[in-house]
């Protein structure tokens, strides 16, 4: 699907938009496509933009002092994803988000978005309720990683995404769950 009809569609989900405003909002987005095992964002670099994805899947991840990784997010079709604290400061980042196949993303840097909702008023609207979604989402996952067992992290986590079973490894699955991928392997079977 076309970038551009992609966006309308993801758009309209929440919001409505005449022809004419949708063409201010597409003037604010760049599409960038981006190669397997290839960095959006890497530690350390400036975060000016938030990437929505077209097409593939992504993860969002650290390192921890023992070079641990942690990954905090996958982020597949109609997903949104950056560094966010780094983002809303406009200033380097601790986290990295890498492609896990080949993508398509929708590029909107901070300023552009500051724009895009002073000229498409209904796109604070639109915003708004993503941003809204995204934070009880992680509020939910944050309080599952506290009081759920490693199986009931696991359950839950097929039984909402099940289609990320398929498209990425186990091992990536058990740093997302917090869990060793020995405890992951017990955990499937």
């Amino acid at each position: 699907m076309e970038h551009a009809s992609f966006l309308r569609q993801h758009i309209q989900q929440i919001v409505t938009l005449s022809n004419e405003q949708f063409d201010i909002v597409l003037q604010h987005f760049t599409p960038k496509t981006v190669a397997k095992k290839s960095y959006l964002i890497k530690a350390g670099q400036k975060v000016t933009s938030e990437f929505l994805v077209v097409e593939g899947l992504l993860k969002t991840f650290l390192f921890d002092e023992k070079a641990k990784e942690h990954i905090l997010q996958f982020a597949m079709e109609n997903w949104w994803v950056s560094d966010y604290p780094a983002y809303a400061k406009q200033q380097s980042g601790d986290m990295c988000v890498q492609a896990l196949e080949n993508c398509i993303v929708l590029e909107l840097s901070l300023a552009d978005k500051a724009s895009l909702c002073e000229k498409v008023p209904q796109m604070n609207v639109f915003f708004g309720k993503k941003s809204f979604g995204g934070y009880v989402a992680l509020q939910k996952r944050v309080l599952s990683m506290m009081k759920s067992s490693p199986n009931e992290k696991y359950e839950l986590l097929l039984e909402q995404y099940p289609q990320l079973f398929q498209r990425v490894s186990k091992t990536m699955i058990a740093h997302y769950l917090g869990v060793s991928r020995e405890t992951l392997s017990r955990l499937h079977k």
